[in-house]
């Protein structure tokens, strides 16, 4: 799930243009082998929101937008940069000040042409005379980069603010990529394949009817180590006339979902991850909850097993072995991402505290690690990134507000991808955790990762 940070994000922003790679198509349609391997050169490409631009420079757009780095041997290649919005050549719709394109941004190759394709969720769009019906459109992918989209069709009855979060995955395990949506409180489930021209496969509400459900939030992975992707839908419950705030859990099956346990939190859960913290062959869901106790926040993690979700683990930062202690609007699980930074074997959890204060300095934030091993994630295997990996020490810096843990320098560690208001890092995986060390700047970051 995606919320807006509080800080204050960069106003001014140069697009760098693309120059095609000289590059062969895949030997065949199959799915692409990374689902973010935009040209398919065999490199994972980083996807994530784009700062403001202002109407009064030569190429402004003011509805949002999604910067996209391409991938090389070795990491990132921050000379190859590509920014896409309403405005752009091919991509449906038209820029407009009260739209937010790529305020949710996910992606797969969903026409299973060997490229991966980018999916930006535009929730506040405008749709003909109906104000906030909201978007979602597919970037493709091609030889030589994203280009050219389709907009998702929303089915009949689904409510305003279409594509309010995203998330895809193998769900019915056909071999297709599949798409969830979120518009309103609703949300449908699309399945593969996908083409140039609109189609899609079947759709279908997820829902439980007559419950007095809603969904904001999506996360996808595997749960219960079938080969299936799950979803866990992150919202809230009417019971008894009150909302009670609650994750799902759905298990993947040859028909689209099926609809498994819930778990109930006092606070709402903001974002959640899937990862195999002790290395069972089940994933884990880390649910990030920065609104618990006075948003000192928490993170819970609800253990996977073969049946499902099951028994769970809090952490906080009273927690034994954690640095700091929980201050009131900390918002300790602001952001939450999972991935194997050090080669172990056993996912990461990484947490996101944007709001924490530093001698004296106001919301300069930082970041946890929890290493994963044997008995799940601990205490006493954490460390903690300060802000001033990427800098010198100031208020308002708000590090952490995003995070995002993948393998995109190909050494089979997870580097992780940390939002600022000012200066967005990507810091190396390595035997140790994430290393400072030659860690890349993400030029033009202003919103959230693409899961």
């Amino acid at each position: 799930m995606h919320r807006q940070t509080s800080a204050t994000l960069a106003a001014a922003i140069l697009t760098a243009g693309l120059t095609p790679l000289a590059l062969s198509a895949p030997a065949s349609a199959a799915v692409a082998k990374h689902y973010d391997d935009f040209n398919g050169d065999g490199y994972r490409d980083l996807a994530y929101g784009h700062s403001y631009k202002s109407t009064s420079d030569a190429d402004g757009w003011e509805g949002g937008a999604v910067n996209v780095v391409y991938g090389k041997a070795g990491g990132l290649d921050t000379s190859r940069t590509q920014v896409i919005h309403q405005d752009s050549p091919g991509i449906p719709g038209t820029d407009e000040e009260d739209d937010m394109f790529g305020d949710s941004i996910t992606s797969a190759d969903l026409n299973k042409d060997g490229y991966a394709d980018l999916v930006v969720g535009n929730s506040l769009e405008t749709v003909g005379s109906t104000q906030y019906r909201g978007s979602v459109t597919i970037v493709w992918g091609s030889r030589s980069g994203l280009s050219g989209g389709t907009n998702v069709t929303p089915k009949s009855g689904a409510g305003s603010y279409f594509g309010r979060d995203l998330a895809t995955g193998d769900f019915n395990g056909d071999g297709s990529p599949d798409l969830a949506v979120i518009g309103g409180h609703e949300a449908w489930l699309y399945r593969g394949g996908f083409t140039k021209s609109g189609t899609t496969g079947s759709v279908s509400k997820i829902d439980k009817a007559g419950q007095g459900w809603y969904s904001y939030g999506f996360a996808a992975g595997k749960v219960n180590s079938d080969g299936k992707t799950d979803l866990v839908v992150l919202g809230e419950q009417n019971i008894d006339n009150k909302p009670v705030y609650r994750i799902w859990f759905l298990k993947g099956a040859s028909g689209g979902l099926t609809s498994g346990a819930s778990k109930t939190y006092i606070s709402a859960p903001w974002t959640a991850a899937i990862g195999d913290f002790n290395k069972d062959g089940y994933g884990d869901i880390a649910v990030g909850l920065p609104d618990n106790n006075s948003g000192k926040g928490i993170v819970s993690v609800w253990r996977g097993t073969s049946a499902g979700p099951s028994g769970s683990m809090t952490y906080n930062q009273a927690s034994s072995g954690v640095s700091g202690s929980p201050e009131a609007d900390d918002n300790f699980g602001y952001s939450v991402s999972a991935g194997d930074t050090n080669g172990d074997g056993y996912a990461d959890l990484v947490v996101g505290v944007p709001h924490e204060d530093v001698n004296g300095l106001e919301d300069q934030g930082g970041v946890h690690v929890f290493k994963g091993g044997s008995g799940g994630l601990t205490g006493t295997r954490s460390s903690w990134i300060p802000q001033t990996v990427q800098g010198a020490a100031h208020s308002w810096v708000s590090f952490g507000y995003a995070l995002r843990l993948r393998d995109v320098t190909g050494d089979g560690k997870a580097d992780l991808g940390i939002g600022a208001a000012d200066v967005s890092v990507l810091l190396r995986g390595s035997s140790a955790g994430p290393t400072a060390t030659g860690l890349t700047e993400l030029p033009l970051m202003g919103g959230s990762f693409s899961d």
